[in-house]
Formats: structure tokens, sequence, C-alpha cells
């Protein structure tokens, strides 16, 4: 088994897959580094895939201390992964918590990204929003603490951007669940405290968001309604950002839909791999639909 240590003494479990470009692939809080299975399958052909677990997810260390859990930890551990595979620069790919971290690797460490993909990522971001969501994220740290992780992945699996899932792929969804459950309680409940709880609204960041360079892929599914108008916004602020909605689909596209979700990767690389993927065209942000004078 292969660890990173991080500046602060946690070990992260982590796999690399094949050979080539990097790609960094960050799990989202219900999953863990298992999370990216038909992703490997399809790029460890062509590319170099890196896949770990985010700290408080065995087998990666489980710190006490709440103070060892938020966004900026989020972001430094995953340089910590690159750093250890000795990845210079990578694409970066992730599913909501860890298509936040992307989107603040971006902010950060744009020199270390030949890419960004970002699925799923906005749950909490809105203002009207962000406190309900800090309400709800909460309940559910208290409930990994009182009731344990079997009993929270049985109602938390099939919430309402995840029962598409359910629908598309039983088999599928299952093992989801499964790893829902086996997730370590005190891990999960520090970690929607400090990361997912406590992180920055994104609209908060706009004017950073607005300076990022790095070629951005944001996908979304259409049934997703916590994320759809945060990741308009995302679009319309980042200037190389381009946005796929994926039909009839939830908060874990990367399952539910893997063959559109590779082959949108797919085309991303190859054309940010090509010189591809540049700004968006000055005219097209006129406030005319048809461009007449």
């Amino acid at each position: 088994m292969a660890f990173a240590t991080t500046d602060d003494g946690v070990k992260l479990y982590y796999e690399v897959h094949g050979e080539g470009t990097p790609i960094l692939f960050i799990h989202e809080f219900a999953g863990d580094h298992r999370s990216w299975q038909h992703q490997l399958r399809h790029f460890s052909r062509r590319y170099q895939c890196i896949t770990y677990g985010a700290r408080g997810y065995p087998p990666s260390d489980v710190p006490t201390d709440p103070a060892a859990y938020s966004q900026e930890r989020a972001v430094a551990d995953a340089i910590a992964v690159l750093d250890a595979v000795g990845a210079d620069k990578a694409f970066v790919v992730g599913n909501s918590m860890g298509g936040f971290a992307v989107m603040h690797l971006g902010l950060r460490h744009p020199e270390r990204l030949l890419g960004m993909v970002s699925s799923g990522c906005g749950y909490g971001a809105h203002p009207d929003k962000q406190e309900t969501f800090r309400s709800e994220s909460e309940t559910i740290a208290q409930a990994f603490e009182n009731e344990g992780s079997e009993a929270m992945a049985s109602w938390y699996g099939v919430g309402p951007a995840r029962v598409q899932y359910e629908a598309k792929d039983p088999v599928g969804h299952a093992e989801h669940v499964r790893v829902l459950a086996e997730h370590h309680p005190v891990g999960a409940a520090l970690t929607m405290r400090g990361v997912q709880k406590s992180r920055p609204s994104l609209y908060a960041l706009q004017d950073d968001l607005a300076k990022v360079t790095v070629p951005v892929l944001i996908v979304a599914g259409d049934e997703d309604d916590g994320i759809l108008e945060t990741d308009l916004m995302l679009k319309r602020t980042m200037p190389r950002a381009g946005l796929a909605v994926l039909p009839r689909s939830g908060h874990v596209t990367n399952l539910e839909e893997p063959e559109l979700y590779n082959g949108l990767l797919d085309s991303f690389f190859s054309e940010v791999e090509h010189g591809g993927w540049g700004p968006r065209d000055p005219r097209s942000l006129s406030g005319s639909t048809t461009g007449a004078k």
C-alpha cells in the first residue's frame, strides 16, 4: 500500500494506475478512493491515473483533532499526493466535495494544473442556501456520531440527487451505499463539519475565480437541483470554463453515466492537450440574441 505524508503528518492512501500524463481524481463525501473505478478502467490505458482517500477515510489516517479538517487542508492534501507520485502538473478531476477541492486548487495552485474537471460542485454555495446547508451538515455530522455509518447510509444514500443512480444501476448504487456504510464515523463527522460545513461560498470568491486561466470543465446532472444555479455562475465567471449538463441525472454523474462522463473528459483532455479550450469568444457576450444592431 502506498501513502503520501502531509505536512502535518497525516498519511493518505493512494493508488496509481497506468502511465502517461497524470490525472488526479478527488472523491466526494459519500465515496472514497474506490469511487473512480469506471474512470480508472477507461483512462489508465493512456494516462497515469491517481486516486486517493481523503484524510478521515481509511486506509488513510483518521485524525481526531477537528482542526485537522478544512477546505484549505483538503487542497494541501491533494498537492501532497501529487508530490508523492512526482507529478509536477496534472489534470485534476473531482466530484462534489472533490469538485470544491478542484476549484480551490485552481485558485491556490494553478501552476500545478493542466486542466480542471469539477462535477457535482455547488451544494451550499448560493448565499440563499448557505445557512440551510450548514444546518443540514451539522445534522449529518451528529448522525454519524450518534447513529453510525451504516444507519446513515440507509437514508443518505437515497437522497434526492442519488435516487437517479439507484434507478439506472441498482447494483452499482448498492455498492455506492456499501462504501458509505463503511465510512469511519469520526472521520465522516469531522469532514462534514470541517470541510463541508465550513467552506467559503463560491459566490464570495467570484472575483478570484474570474482570474483563473486554467481550462475548466464543469459537469452537472440536470436533476441535481442544489448545484445548477451555482454551476451556471461558474460558467459565466471563469474565462475558460465549459458547462456540460447530463440529462435525467443526479449528483454522481461519473457513476450514473460513466460512458457520457468519460466521453466528456476524453474530449476535454484532448482539446487542452492540443492547445484548445481557450477563453470564451467575447462576441458571444453580447446582450443581443441575434447580433442585430
